[in-house]
């Protein structure tokens, strides 16, 4: 097997083990979760995946592949026009089958076909679109705490994700400063995308801007600092927010605070990964 083989598929089952492993603690039940139309449930995440590698390289690169579902064809596509109409986006929580261990079956029977795939002779063309699935993938995994964050945080219960997310305990801050940055001509973005540099098509080409002087703060703002905006009346001063923005604030049902954030009696908390917790003022 040629190293770039060996490599690639190591970071290939490495990165596909992750996205099972972000799974890992959930039930069944989470995995359907869709509570808004922008989120997906995770079981669709690890479906949608799985599609990308079936329908980009195994149906073109691999001929003896036999597909795991023609309906997952449908089902699983989001929104590649050109390979095939979609189920619809605001429908996805709605699919208790295929169940989740029929996906997990799907996942395993793509896999054993892409490591047939790793042990053939891999053109630069044939890398790309590897590591662009890779990076796909990843991509998704960020959706999938996201979304998870969303489905868990905003159930009535506060259920815990996952205990063992670790908190980043309290540091006193540092004095807030604005540093000054001069303005310029500077050179953005990045060169082309190929087998040896992957970059997405939108971060190229590479090319100047102009910038007009700025001030940037040392650090980032505090929870505490946040809190003293909101008790100032910040969420009601027009003054402060873009129009996009006021109109979510005027709305009967209108934003008051950061979206995890919840004033009990006993004072502020945040609904964390591991559950919800005393808001912590200082970081």
């Amino acid at each position: 097997m040629p190293p770039v083989n060996e490599a690639l598929a190591s970071q290939y089952n490495a990165i596909r083990s992750r996205s099972l492993e972000i799974c890992r603690p959930l039930t069944i039940e989470d995995h359907v979760v869709q509570p808004v139309d922008d989120a997906s449930p995770p079981k669709w995440h690890l479906a949608h995946t799985t599609w990308f590698f079936e329908t980009f390289l195994l149906k073109t690169h691999l001929p003896e592949h036999r597909p795991f579902s023609e309906a997952f064809e449908y089902l699983f596509n989001s929104y590649y026009n050109g390979v095939g109409e979609q189920f619809p986006r605001a429908l996805r929580g709605t699919l208790s089958r295929p169940t989740v261990e029929e996906v997990h079956d799907y996942r395993r029977h793509t896999d054993q076909a892409m490591n047939e795939l790793f042990k053939r002779e891999l053109d630069d063309d044939l890398v790309f679109k590897i590591t662009l699935g890779l990076h796909h993938e990843q991509q998704h995994q960020e959706l999938m705490l996201t979304d998870l964050k969303y489905n868990l945080g905003h159930n009535p219960l506060t259920p815990a994700y996952d205990f063992d997310v670790s908190l980043t305990s309290a540091q006193s801050s540092m004095p807030l400063e604005f540093k000054s940055v001069s303005g310029g001509i500077y050179e953005i973005g990045s060169q082309p995308p190929s087998a040896e540099l992957f970059v997405f098509d939108n971060e190229s080409p590479r090319h100047q801007v102009l910038v007009g002087d700025f001030k940037m703060s040392n650090r980032v703002v505090t929870n505490g600092e946040y809190l003293s905006f909101i008790e100032d009346g910040g969420y009601q001063n027009p003054a402060l927010w873009m129009s996009d923005a006021w109109a979510l604030m005027s709305d009967k049902d209108g934003i008051t605070k950061p979206l995890y954030w919840s004033e009990r009696q006993d004072g502020w908390y945040e609904y964390t990964l591991s559950g919800l917790a005393p808001l912590n003022m200082q970081t």
